[in-house]
Order: C-alpha cells, then structure tokens, then sequence
C-alpha cells in the first residue's frame, strides 16, 4: 500500500482535508486487514519498521481512525517505550499507560482514554521504562492482550524499530500479525530482508508491508488518472 512521499504534505491524523489518495490508500490498508484470513480473524496487529521516521506511528494512527469510521472498535496501543510519540499525535496524555498497567497492575479501564474526536480508545505509553524488552515479552502483557482481545475489533500496537531493538519481535509473539512499514529509498533491501528474517526466526506472523513515502507525481500517468477518477467520482457521488 502507498503513502505520499513528501512528510510535510503527509498529515498525521486523517483528516476531512488529507488528499484523497492519502486517505484511499488507508480505507484500502484497513479493507486488506480485514481479508487477511479467512479462518481466524488477525485483529492484534503490531505495527513496526525497519528504521525510525518510515512512518509507523503515523501509518497506527491514520489505520486506527480509518477502522473506527469504518465501525469497528479500534484500541491503538503505544508500545514504543523508547520514544512514545502515538499520545502526541493523538493530542492526549502519554501518562498514566500501559507501563502504569504492567508495573503498578493499574486498571486498564482507568488508563485507556477514549477520543471522541476520532472514536478511536488509547492507551499511551505511560512513563518510559529502563526494561522495554522484558516488559513487552512478559507474562502480564500476555494476559493484558488477551483481556483487550475480548473488547475490541482491532488491537494496533506501535513498537521500535524492529532493526534496531527486539521489541517488536517480542511481542509479535503474542499478536496475531505483524505489519511492516518501509520508506521508499530509506530502508534498503539488506535491512529489509534482515528485518523480515528477526521477525520470523522470532515465531511472528509478518502479515505484510505498507511502502510509505512515494512521490505520486512519479508513479506514471495511469497512476495518477486512477486516483483522480476515484476522486471525481466520489465527488459526484
């Protein structure tokens, strides 16, 4: 699935005013989730790259609010305890969250915060840990999904990079799938397929990849036609 190219142009929260492809290219992600297995329904998603800015916590809050427009009940839970940034897009309180959760056995009830703005739930980092790792791998964060995994339709976690720390392969133990976003000429094949491999090796289910950063105006004429048309036509509809 693409994303636009340009950061600046990119919004981070889906809005009425994002362009139209930006948006399109979310419904499409969010309808894709939803087809993944016919079997068992992949709900607990965890959302990761390779290198940090490809857009993961962009890409978590953009799907979380394109699944709660669609209907569905979508938690986005930040699991970045390195560099938390899901509550700062969200404009919420990064505390108290899910550390508060683990550490002190807080209520998730009385953590998670509900948006009205977007129908979306969160739930923040809390405050920053010195064990992210262990915490993330630990027995109560098993027991924590599996309670959330009754409440909700979509569970989307954002976590570090997954090149550079283990967490995201930890805790796609415990998920049903693994999401993969990479940046159009910033991630190289190398990292990639080290990435893909951490994540296998490590018993997570890589579901797929979102390609972010694409310049549009480059993909070709046919390319650029498909989403005008989508656009004239919905504008008449």
């Amino acid at each position: 699935m693409n994303m636009s190219r340009d950061r600046k142009e990119r919004p981070a929260v889906l809005v009425d005013q994002a362009p139209f492809h930006v948006g399109e290219a979310y419904n499409s992600l969010r309808t894709n989730i939803q087809f993944l297995s016919a079997d068992k329904k992949v709900k607990k998603l965890v959302i990761t790259s390779s290198n940090p800015m490809e857009g993961k916590t962009t890409v978590t809050v953009n799907l979380a609010i394109s699944m709660a427009r669609a209907g569905q009940k979508v938690l986005a839970l930040d699991a970045d305890l390195r560099k938390p940034r899901l509550a700062k897009l969200f404009k919420v309180p990064m505390a108290p969250g899910l550390t508060n959760i683990l550490i002190e056995d807080m209520d998730p009830s009385k953590v998670i915060i509900k948006s009205k703005t977007y129908g979306v739930d969160i739930i923040p980092a809390g405050p920053i840990p010195p064990n992210p790792s262990e915490l993330l791998g630990s027995a109560k964060m098993k027991a924590l999904l599996e309670r959330l995994d009754n409440q909700y339709d979509y569970i989307l976690m954002d976590t570090p990079p997954a090149i550079l720390m283990t967490d995201a392969a930890v805790l796609g133990q415990n998920a049903d799938g693994v999401i993969l976003v990479v940046a159009y000429k910033k991630s190289t094949y190398e990292m990639v397929d080290d990435t893909v491999s951490n994540l296998r090796n490590a018993g997570a289910n890589l579901v797929g990849t979102v390609l972010t950063d694409v310049d549009m105006s480059k993909m070709g004429k046919g390319y650029s036609y498909k989403y005008r048309y989508r656009e004239y036509y919905e504008k008449e509809s």
